[in-house]
């Protein structure tokens, strides 16, 4: 009796097996590039209305930086190199010191971004605030 062998069969399950390791790679390695876009330092520009004088401040990530009547905490940044148009975005948190409640209410609690700052505005009588970079 003749015995014939389906090595077709066996082809097609170490092609299933190589694409199923190709996808598991790229996935591992689509993840890693993800979380290398993350920075833990934010830069934002704040206008004094008052004065019409703009300044450029740094703050570390998860740290709370007090600026002259506000206090303000960036919680995430992260930067979207890989796009047609790169975007910087934060998840900013600022209380204004001189309300009685300042500990229990933020003028603005939310993500700013730094293309269009008009999506979630900073409304505030006195201060603007502009998102500027992510590293």
């Amino acid at each position: 009796m003749l015995i014939i062998k389906n090595t077709k069969a066996g082809n097609l399950s170490k092609l299933l097996i190589v694409f199923t390791l190709s996808i598991f790679f790229i996935q591992f390695s689509h993840s890693q590039t993800q979380t290398d876009f993350i920075g833990t330092k934010t830069d934002l520009k704040i206008l004094d209305k008052i004065s019409s004088k703009n300044e450029l401040i740094k703050i570390v990530n998860k740290e709370e930086l007090i600026y002259k009547d506000l206090a303000i905490k960036i919680m995430k940044c992260t930067n979207s190199y890989l796009d047609d148009n790169p975007e910087t975005k934060a998840y900013i948190q600022v209380r204004d010191l001189t309300k009685n409640n300042n500990d229990q209410v933020y003028v603005f609690n939310g993500w700013m971004f730094s293309s269009s700052p008009s999506i979630a505005p900073f409304d505030h009588p006195v201060y603007d605030i502009w998102l500027v970079s992510c590293y």
